[in-house]
């Protein structure tokens, strides 16, 4: 019983020593001291487990299974949204939507019309119509707004700028051009993206010694990082996929 009641207070401790340290409101403190087993139990529920790493994977896993029995569902939100408040905000919301949906040709009508007025070279604009024209397969265009980009404004996010351009020439058959924007790129870019595109053109072309390096650089650059965001998980499953696939040589 004495180690018991000794192992409790430790525990009530550490509890009480996380609501200070994390910023939690004080109260909780006093109630796990009042309430040793109930209290410890709903600060964990209340405090530590939202915000934990499990919390975040169990809600992407949620939105995995919602999207999987209505994949439509967030689509149609956005859509209803735009129809009470046609808002900048609520047009590029919808844009991303139909541009994850397959429906690319929208996105870029969306754009389109936020591209109007003050903000006719509002540069987060440019870059999304870009990739919505790159999605649509209007390579022409996308890079003839990579360049309006580019001369408005130089210094945002260059690096994002040279991406679309390296896709852009890869969608029009300027492999050799694209090959070297991205062996510069991916030097320099913060992400998988880059490097995961650079290798799927390689394996495209049938360079598939070259492609396996950059898939097995791109799977280390995942595991050195560690825990990753949505985007970035999804460029080093593809990585991974990719080196199961693709031949050394």
């Amino acid at each position: 019983m004495p180690l018991l009641l000794a192992l409790n207070l430790v525990i009530q401790l550490c509890f009480i020593v996380h609501v200070y340290r994390s910023g939690a409101p004080r109260y909780w403190a006093f109630i796990i001291l009042l309430f040793p087993l109930a209290g410890c139990l709903a600060y964990y529920l209340l405090e530590v487990f939202p915000h934990s790493r499990e919390a975040r994977a169990a809600r992407r896993t949620a939105q995995k299974i919602s999207k999987a029995i209505d994949p439509g569902k967030d689509l149609r939100a956005k859509a209803v949204e735009l129809s009470i408040c046609g808002s900048i905000d609520n047009r590029v919301a919808l844009a991303e939507e139909c541009i994850a949906a397959g429906i690319a040709d929208e996105g870029v009508k969306l754009y389109r019309s936020c591209l109007s007025g003050a903000y006719e070279n509002d540069p987060h604009l440019l870059v999304g119509l870009v990739r919505a024209l790159l999605e649509h397969g209007e390579n022409d265009e996308a890079l003839d707004i990579v360049a309006r980009l580019r001369a408005a404004h130089p210094c945002h996010k260059p690096n994002e700028a040279r991406l679309l351009h390296a896709r852009a020439l890869a969608g029009r058959g300027e492999t050799e051009a694209a090959l070297a924007e991205y062996r510069e790129l991916v030097a320099v870019y913060v992400g998988l993206e880059a490097r995961c595109r650079y290798g799927l053109l390689l394996e495209r072309l049938g360079q598939h010694t070259q492609a396996h390096a950059v898939f097995e650089a791109a799977a280390a650059q995942s595991k050195r990082a560690g825990t990753l965001i949505e985007t970035e998980a999804g460029w080093a499953k593809l990585a991974r996929q990719r080196l199961a696939t693709v031949p050394r040589g």
